[in-house]
């Protein structure tokens, strides 16, 4: 059975380019953001749901409008808990299927890429590892107001919704630091070798 790695951190932290870098080490990587983004058109039951929480206008054409969606729950947290506990384990049940397809492919170890892995009861026991990335708020900040074309107020907002960077670097099993300052891959290979990733002939 594959091993599992969590990765997670707050927004703006660098979570996509370090995926990149363990990709690139040849690990395959579920990124739940995307997935979930898929699913809310892909399953009908979820976007019902969704609609029922957040209004039928969250949707236009078949498509998400993930600009309402986000100005609604970013501003809302208890519409925020709402939605999570809707779309988190239809996310975990496609992951489980998907990890099980990499199994078969011969693959001993896969990333779960996920932002609220720690906050979100759902995914809890899910992952054998977690791999926390951080980085200064004042760079995070800078990185989503350019990244989503808003405010760094409107980031701050966001940033105060989700879990304390301490509490979140106190449950890591490893912390890779994407600052620009210290070289990722470096960091990634450590991971992979403490895992004895490079002795199961994945490479």
């Amino acid at each position: 059975m594959a091993q599992t790695v969590v990765c997670t951190g707050g927004i703006g932290s660098g979570k996509s380019y370090v995926i990149k870098v363990f990709q690139n080490f040849g690990v395959p990587a579920y990124i739940s953001d995307n997935r979930a983004k898929e699913l809310y058109t892909e399953n009908q039951k979820l976007s019902i749901g969704l609609m029922n929480i957040l209004g039928n206008d969250i949707f236009e054409d078949g498509k998400l409008r993930r600009d309402i969606m986000a100005s609604r729950i970013f501003s809302d947290s208890s519409l925020l808990q709402k939605v999570n506990s809707l779309v988190h384990p239809f996310v975990l049940e496609d992951f489980i299927m998907w990890k099980s397809r990499m199994e078969r492919d011969g693959h001993k170890l896969v990333l779960l890429e996920s932002a609220i892995y720690l906050e979100s009861s759902v995914f809890k026991g899910s992952a054998d590892y977690v791999v926390v990335v951080t980085a200064p708020e004042q760079l995070r900040v800078k990185r989503v107001a350019q990244r989503d074309g808003i405010s760094q107020n409107e980031v701050m907002e966001r940033i105060s919704k989700q879990m304390a960077e301490s509490d979140r670097l106190s449950r890591a099993d490893f912390i890779i630091f994407a600052d620009g300052k210290n070289a990722v891959m470096p960091q990634v290979y450590r991971v992979l070798k403490k895992l004895e990733y490079f002795d199961q002939s994945n490479m």
